[in-house]
This record gives structure tokens, C-alpha cells and sequence, in this order.
């Protein structure tokens, strides 16, 4: 079968499974569909994720994971982290954890920042692969070097706490509130715990408020055990706010974010 005639069945497939009535894509999408189909590697990767979840279609994660091989297998890295993310979490396959460890380590090989940060994350937790912290800190120190927020958030965490490094509080304070810049809710709670055990209370709660929109449950229940000890009366419509997300998130961390 020819490729161009391969697409044409694809597409078709596709645009089977959205429901008669539903609104054409809009043209941004589109384009994006487009482009994947000429063989635009990033495009590959954009059109994946919309497949994997959208509110323009129903999800089809197996057809993900086929646009998101098809650009691994060209050698674009983020398309690696994204077949690792699939395979992390059973998006259109079976799980397999070294699998995605696999893919994760190819993608940090080919210099994509999210491949090192979900690499790190199982190395660190010694999931599929062997704990290993060492590893684990050399993989968000290079992420964190090179302006991935979240890595940023975890180096800090090792100086903080020493892991395989010297302690060192004061270049822990200084990646947390790189990170928070960065926009990662995780740094931007760590940064304000740091400020208030620094006595900076009102810059605390500015990072708190930041933290507020993206947090999952764990860093929202964090928020809410260091606002009490503050007092509620420290920003009553902060804590107010925080106990209404509580009410319609759930009770764990959600690993799947950041995709």
C-alpha cells in the first residue's frame, strides 16, 4: 500500500469515530493534522496528543501511539517521551515500564528536557528501572541547566535535602524560586514553604495563590496543613479557594500531568 494512500485510510478512520453532528475542527487543529500528514515531526507529536485527549474528538490513544512511533522513529526526541508516556501508563498499549525507561533514555539522549525529567522521576523512585539517586540528580541538573521548570524543582529538593550532593539551603532557595519563575506548581509550593520558615509570609502567599490553579490534590493538601499553621486569617479567601478545588480534585496526585 502506498503512503499517501496508507494517510487517506487513517484519516478516514478518524474521521469516522467523531460524531455526525460535531462542529468541524477548528483551523489551527487542522492544520496541525495536516502538517502531521506531510511528515512534520513536531506536528507528529501535536496531533498525538490531541488524539490521546480533545474535546474536538473522541480519544483514541492506540492511533496516538502510532503518530507518536512513527516520529520516534524518525529520531525527534520529544516523539520518545511521548511513546514512553504511553507505554508508562497504558495509553494505547500495555504497560511496560522499562519500555518506557527505554524510550525516556533515548529521548534524554537525543536532548529533550521532558525524556530526562520522566526518566529521572523513575530512576529516583526506582520504578521498572534500579533507584538509583545519583543518576537520578545528574538527569534534573542538566534538565534544570537547561530551563525545564520542574527539574529545577527537584534539584532543589536534593540540595535541600542532600541526596548524593553537599546540603546547600541557600542554592536550594535559589532553584526553587527558579522553578516557581518557571511556572511549575510543585516550586512554587516549595518556594513559599521556604519563604515562611525565612519569614517572608506575604511573598509566601503570593506563590501559594500562583500554586493554586494548577495544584493537584497532594501540594493543595501541603498548602492547606502550612496555611493553618499560619492561621486562616493570614489570607482567608486564599484558604477558601483552596478548600473549594479540594472539593473536586482527587484524593492523589495525578502522575499523567504535563504530558
Amino acid at each position: 500500500m502506498s503512503v499517501s494512500r496508507w494517510w487517506q485510510q487513517m484519516f478516514a478512520r478518524q474521521n469516522k469515530k467523531r460524531k455526525p453532528d460535531t462542529a468541524p475542527l477548528p483551523e489551527q487543529i487542522d492544520a496541525i493534522r495536516q502538517r502531521a500528514a506531510r511528515g512534520h515531526h513536531l506536528d507528529q507529536v501535536l496531533w498525538g496528543k490531541v488524539l490521546l485527549k480533545s474535546v474536538y474528538m473522541p480519544s483514541d490513544p492506540a492511533q496516538a501511539l502510532v503518530w507518536f512511533t512513527m516520529a520516534a522513529n524518525a529520531g525527534y526526541g520529544p516523539a520518545h517521551n511521548m511513546v514512553g508516556r504511553c507505554h508508562h501508563f497504558g495509553w494505547g498499549c500495555d504497560k511496560d515500564l522499562l519500555l518506557a525507561a527505554h524510550h525516556y533514555e533515548t529521548a534524554a539522549r537525543l536532548g529533550d528536557e521532558w525524556g530526562r525529567y520522566n526518566l529521572g522521576i523513575l530512576t529516583m523512585r526506582g520504578i521498572g528501572v534500579p533507584k538509583n539517586l545519583k543518576k537520578a540528580l545528574g538527569l534534573f541538573t542538566a534538565a534544570a541547566h537547561n530551563g525545564h521548570a520542574k527539574s529545577m524543582n527537584l534539584l532543589a529538593r536534593f540540595l535541600e535535602e542532600g541526596w548524593e550532593t553537599p546540603q546547600d539551603k541557600a542554592a536550594a532557595l535559589a532553584w526553587y524560586r527558579k522553578s516557581a519563575e518557571g511556572g511549575d506548581y510543585r516550586g512554587r509550593h516549595n518556594y513559599a514553604t521556604a519563604l515562611v520558615d525565612a519569614g517572608r509570609v506575604e511573598e509566601a502567599l503570593h506563590w501559594w495563590r500562583l500554586a493554586l490553579p494548577d495544584a493537584t490534590s497532594d501540594i493543595l493538601l501541603a498548602m492547606q496543613k502550612s496555611l493553618e499553621k499560619l492561621g486562616a486569617a493570614a489570607d482567608p479567601s486564599l484558604y477558601a479557594a483552596l478548600l473549594e478545588k479540594l472539593k473536586t480534585l482527587p484524593t492523589q496526585a495525578d502522575e499523567t500531568e504535563h504530558i
